[in-house]
């Protein structure tokens, strides 16, 4: 769900989106190069690139609270995070600088359509979330008695899956556990994948990190029923249950309370 895998590469559905359509993109502008015109070289490089950038520049201004106090955090492109608007004029200012002739300029416009229907049809295949209820599973838990994942209180859930050997999820614990400060309508599950207490409470500690609800999910049977790849998974849920969205690899803070937004 939400998710590619290439081998031993998994992929969001967002992120195989974007490569599906700059792929194209770059396969029709390089035919263009040599059947109309070779300034499609350049003039590719810039839009791939330079849209890419301005389009990661206006998420950064745009969610500006969220990266004021880690701005280096902008380079984080892995994470996500993008407002495509913005790579608008970056394309219309390389059409008119790069290239020289209206039949150039026309001629653009082709890889142009093809790579943002094929980015757009692979983002709706692949990144469409089922409804699913969640698990008749009961967790045992870091803290107090045993969890019932089955048991709405309510109130939307945010559930990250998660292991203290994994770097991405090692990052965005911080801005969950932020999250959780933030949002106390909201009800936080921390669930582990396959490890025990001893390991987990040692990595809280020394991460000085005080998260509520931390499950242990030794037999990893929520991924399971959710059908995702990989981790960190974060998972959102509406109040009765259902899953609204899941998010695959690193999240930052602004693309977490943009999803709880969506949840009320």
């Amino acid at each position: 769900m939400n998710a590619v895998s290439l081998g031993p590469l998994v992929l969001s559905g967002e992120r195989f989106a974007i490569l599906a359509g700059v792929f194209v993109f770059i396969i029709g502008t390089g035919l263009l190069a040599t059947r109309v015109s070779p300034r499609f070289n350049l003039w590719s490089s810039v839009v791939a690139f330079g849209g890419i950038a301005a389009a990661r520049l206006g998420h950064v201004l745009t969610h500006w609270e969220y990266f004021q106090d880690d701005p280096w955090r902008t380079l984080a492109v892995w994470q996500g995070g993008f407002s495509w608007i913005w790579a608008v004029p970056v394309i219309i200012a390389a059409m008119v600088v790069l290239l020289r002739t209206r039949r150039e300029r026309a001629w653009a416009l082709a890889p142009l359509a093809v790579g943002a229907l094929v980015w757009t049809t692979a983002y709706q295949l692949v990144s469409a979330t089922e409804p699913l209820p969640p698990p008749h599973l009961t967790l045992s838990a870091l803290e107090g008695p045993p969890v019932d994942l089955s048991a709405v209180d309510g109130r939307p859930a945010v559930i990250n899956l998660w292991a203290t050997w994994c770097p991405p999820c090692r990052r965005e614990m911080p801005a969950l556990a932020q999250a959780q400060i933030e949002h106390p309508d909201v009800r936080f599950l921390f669930i582990n994948q396959d490890e025990g207490d001893v390991v987990v409470r040692r990595f809280l500690t020394n991460e000085d990190l005080n998260l509520q609800s931390v499950l242990f999910d030794t037999a990893m049977e929520v991924p399971r029923h959710y059908r995702t790849v990989g981790i960190p998974v974060t998972l959102f849920l509406h109040a009765d249950g259902r899953l609204a969205k899941a998010h695959l690899g690193e999240i930052a803070p602004e693309q977490i309370a943009t999803e709880i937004a969506r949840l009320n």
